[in-house]
């Protein structure tokens, strides 16, 4: 008997796909030391950005996309 794939829940907290298929992940470098940072780029740690093509096939694979 066949059962049904689990979507890997990790995987759905840590990333987000927009209606055009592009996946989306939160930049690194802001869990601590954030005192070091200039604002500047603490506000650029705020957006999400763009995962490669390559890696956006693997997670999507695992997002069941």
């Amino acid at each position: 008997m066949k059962y049904k794939q689990k979507t890997r829940k990790a995987i759905t907290k840590r990333f987000k796909v927009t209606k055009s298929g592009k996946v989306l992940r939160m930049p690194t470098g802001q869990d601590h030391l954030l005192s070091k940072q200039s604002g500047a780029k603490r506000r650029r740690l705020r957006k999400m950005v763009e995962v490669a093509e390559a890696e956006a096939k693997k997670i999507k694979k695992l997002l069941k996309i």
